[in-house]
């Protein structure tokens, strides 16, 4: 949830201002033929009951959030009543209070960031490069919620890819299923998640929410990888918390950090008492990717 800016070699220059308005997009029909089984991942099966997580889910501490989420499914309900389905892979997590990185750092309340201060499990939605579109989820604390970074697709390819093509260049080659929602406005394109989501309960919305996970084997504690956020280099000591959690070995998982693998081998930093801070691993991003 940090404030993700532009590259540049003004390490002064301000995050762009906020449109109210959301880019055109191309239509795309989330209508598959009836008649036809819905595309699933072969990780998928559909013979295994979902449940919805209700509001006690969400009321953790931030931290405890965010590792809490991988391997859960966030689904989103189209018009026409077709669902896309992708498991979380990888989150952030912005406490808020101390962390210079989070948008309500030092409890600063604003009009963008009201829904970090609402009750655990609502959606704050809000865009960087001033087109791009970032979900979160609140959580226990003041200020404080969790930034949903990757998933692997489920439910819905097709339509995915669609939506996501929809904001890309013409002539671009197809993505792989692996590209469909590997970053968090990636994920926000894929799953067709707009601005006015913002505020929104995760745990009583008809449109968007959250299910336990199918194959609930992905997310044991041996899997999860904690490693420093990512775009936050200019917040100092913060930008070395170890608040990205991801699923090890997984290839829908944005960007890996190999310092992070091998300073905890086992990836069984899930449940450590005060992990330490881990060097930060720059990369080059484009917008899109972040």
């Amino acid at each position: 949830m940090a404030a993700r800016k532009r590259k540049t070699a003004d390490p002064t220059q301000k995050e762009p201002a906020l449109s109210k308005r959301e880019p055109p997009m191309k239509p795309v029909k989330c209508d598959p033929t009836p008649s036809v089984e819905p595309e699933r991942s072969r990780y998928f099966s559909s013979n295994v009951v979902q449940h919805r997580l209700e509001q006690d889910f969400f009321n953790q501490p931030c931290i405890s959030l965010a590792r809490s989420f991988l391997g859960k499914v966030l689904v989103r309900r189209c018009a026409d009543g077709t669902e896309l389905r992708g498991r979380i892979v990888e989150t952030e997590a912005y406490p808020g209070g101390e962390d210079k990185a989070s948008h309500s750092s030092g409890g600063k309340r604003t009009e963008r960031n009201t829904a970090m201060f609402m009750k655990p499990g609502t959606i704050y939605v809000y865009p960087i490069y001033g087109i791009y579109l970032c979900m979160n989820v609140s959580s226990e604390g003041e200020g404080a919620a969790v930034l949903l970074r990757s998933l692997e697709p489920l439910q819905g390819h097709s339509v995915m890819r669609k939506l996501r093509a929809a904001r890309r260049k013409e002539g671009a080659r197809q993505l792989k299923d692996k590209e469909l929602c590997n970053g968090p406005s990636k994920l926000c394109q894929a799953l067709n998640i707009p601005r006015c989501f913002d505020r929104r309960d995760l745990a009583s919305d008809p449109e968007v929410w959250l299910e336990s996970d199918p194959d609930t084997s992905l997310a044991k504690p041996q899997d999860v990888v904690s490693a420093p956020r990512i775009g936050i280099e200019s917040h100092g000591e913060w930008a070395k918390k170890p608040w990205r959690f991801y699923l090890h070995g997984h290839l829908c998982v944005s960007v890996v950090n190999k310092e992070a693998e091998r300073l905890s081998p086992s990836g069984n930093v899930m449940f450590s008492s005060g992990p330490r801070d881990v060097p930060s691993v720059k990369t080059k991003r484009t917008e899109e990717d972040s």
